[in-house]
């Protein structure tokens, strides 16, 4: 039987100690690794970087994790299933037909709260499809203006010239507003040029797709919820 090791430490068996006191010429790391015990103990003496304790060396100490307060546990907990989560969702939309892309833009955007009803949206976004434009949609429910939309479901960068292209067609329309959608990303030089031109480009990445409809519940539905509260001092002041 192997006794309960102190930190940092190891026991060996009755056979173990036979061994060792036959005297080997010399003990090191690989003759220890014929022990079981020895294998336990350096198992456990893993440390966060991934080195091991070499045989022979003082113990180390353990670095103690921080202590988080249960709220912030929470947050962190569901922060790192949020960022799961929207990723998971990017690779679907990767996966799915221009079509069925089409449908979930506009999904997104009625419930954003643009385009009006989810009908009126549909007839207006991916009707005209040329110039550089895949659709427009009403900016309000009264249709006081409208926004053109262009989305592209790649994987490869948005470089410049798509940017320049769609400007170019949003001033063939008189249009000052435009939403530029991709799965992928845009390159530092398509950033640049759409906050410099006189037309609003709001340009749409993989990453921020997959936020957006994870904030408006478009393709994930809530699965729990949970209200985090405090002590309300006001209710126990009896001044």
């Amino acid at each position: 039987m192997v006794s309960s090791p102190k930190r940092g430490w190891y026991v060996l068996t009755n056979r173990g100690k036979e061994i060792v006191a036959s005297r080997p010429a010399s003990i090191d790391a690989r003759y220890l690794e014929q022990f079981p015990e020895f294998m336990e103990f350096r198992a456990r003496s893993k440390v966060s970087n991934g080195d091991e304790v070499r045989a022979g060396s003082a113990p180390l100490a353990t670095v103690p994790s921080p202590v988080l307060a249960p709220d912030e546990a929470l947050e962190e907990a569901y922060n790192r299933l949020r960022g799961d989560l929207e990723a998971e969702l990017l690779d679907m939309i990767k996966s799915v037909s221009p079509q069925f892309f089409e449908r979930l833009v506009i999904d997104l955007l009625v419930q954003m709260g643009y385009g009006g009803s989810r009908e009126e949206a549909a007839r207006a976004v991916g009707k005209s499809g040329d110039g550089g434009i895949d659709g427009v949609i009403d900016e309000d429910r009264l249709g006081l203006d409208v926004i053109y939309v262009q989305a592209k479901r790649w994987e490869n960068s948005v470089g410049r010239p798509e940017i320049q292209k769609f400007a170019g067609a949003l001033q063939g329309q008189r249009a000052k507003k435009g939403i530029f959608i991709t799965t992928s990303h845009f390159t530092k030089d398509a950033e640049s040029y759409a906050q410099r031109i006189e037309s609003r480009i709001v340009l749409i990445d993989g990453k921020r797709l997959a936020a957006l409809m994870f904030d408006a519940n478009v393709g994930v539905s809530p699965r729990g919820s949970y209200t985090v509260k405090s002590i309300d001092g006001d209710y126990f002041d009896e001044s």
